[in-house]
């Protein structure tokens, strides 16, 4: 976390990751340079330029799909959350690999005329009425505007002047520019090539993003669709049992949707029950799907920290969480349907063992 301005600290952890990453983005332009010098010898118009531009715009296409991929895939295999964990600088590589390609193909196709390149790439054709000569360049500079927003607002300093609801609403943005990049494929590049290996190649990748999204949707929609126990009254306060203690391993929670929509994360820790919003204060991230490490609820996401009795992040953090009451009746787990301010301290439940258990372990 950062609680203001600083330079990004790589830790080994992100040393690692970016290597991978910038490795892996030159061996992807240096295999389809050498691959279409090959395959496309000898063909009028495809000079080394036009396969560097093609080498960039198809790995920043390859690259945006890996970002939108990685969400879903780590609600369904937590193997995926160091991905997700540094997903940001995947997203300002992309934003890089693809500020490259649209430099290049400006410069190679608009720089030797007497308008301006930019000007040029934007006036020449105005054909917005036809399908056959849409001028897909504008929905490309349109797409690398909205990633140039997201790159230049990736760091913590941004997330916390802006508010998380408007930064996230911000990088949401990252789905609108996903759909105009693949409008401005197939009216551009899939538009002039005969085979029909790239348009299976890009509906392939389009199945993928939205299949994955669906499918995590679903999933999450399935688990909130649970009901919870009865409730129970007392002092007019309402109750409602959600889980039993042995539904929750260790320094685990349980997530349960009250009344369809809001979502609360469950944690037990130390033979004791605490109740925070499944909501992480940082990118909203799934507190649920975290754990209890040195003792403070760590988001999955970023590794974001939470006391579970009373939502505060550790000094000198000052971010806060709701908190919620939380009793246990023999095994079952009862939860206050009303969640307190951010930050309120709350007395954790306390799990009473089981007889056996109790004497094993006086016995030891």
């Amino acid at each position: 976390m950062s609680i203001r301005y600083a330079a990004v600290k790589w830790n080994r952890n992100k040393r690692i990751y970016d290597c991978v990453l910038a490795a892996g983005i030159v061996l992807y332009l240096g295999l389809f340079f050498l691959v279409g010098k090959l395959a496309w010898e000898g063909r009028p118009g495809i000079s080394d330029e036009v396969l560097l531009i093609r080498a960039l715009g198809t790995c920043a296409f390859l690259l945006l799909h890996v970002v939108l991929c990685i969400g879903p895939l780590a609600r369904f295999d937590r193997r995926f959350l160091p991905l997700l964990y540094n997903r940001r600088h995947l997203g300002v590589a992309t934003f890089t690999v693809g500020l490259f390609h649209g430099a290049l193909a400006t410069g190679y196709y608009h720089a030797f005329g007497r308008l301006n390149p930019l000007v040029s790439l934007l006036s020449t054709n105005t054909h917005y009425d036809s399908l056959t000569t849409f001028p897909f360049e504008t929905l490309g500079v349109l797409a690398l505007v909205i990633l140039f927003l997201m790159a230049a607002t990736s760091h913590d300093f941004w997330l916390k002047n802006l508010s998380p609801s408007v930064w996230k609403a911000l990088h949401m943005l990252v789905y609108p520019a996903y759909g105009l990049l693949v409008m401005h494929v197939t009216l551009g590049a899939l538009h002039s090539e005969d085979s029909m290996v790239y348009v299976v190649l890009v509906g392939l990748g389009v199945t993928t993003v939205v299949g994955l999204h669906l499918a995590a949707g679903w999933r999450e929609r399935l688990r909130d669709r649970r009901q919870p126990g009865p409730e129970e009254k007392s002092n007019g306060e309402r109750w409602i049992e959600v889980c039993s203690v042995d539904e929750i391993p260790e320094n685990r929670a349980k997530v349960v949707c009250l009344d369809g929509c809001e979502r609360v994360a469950v944690f037990r820790y130390g033979g004791r029950i605490s109740a925070v919003t499944n909501v992480c204060a940082h990118q909203r991230g799934p507190l649920g799907e975290g754990k209890i490490i040195d003792g403070c609820i760590t988001c999955p996401w970023h590794g974001w920290e939470y006391r579970p009795e009373n939502g505060q992040s550790p000094p000198p953090f000052q971010e806060r969480i709701a908190t919620f009451r939380v009793r246990v009746k023999g095994r079952r787990i009862l939860l206050d349907l009303h969640p307190l301010p951010p930050g309120t301290p709350v007395e954790p439940a306390r799990i009473e063992e089981p007889l056996h258990d109790r004497t094993r372990a006086n016995a030891e």
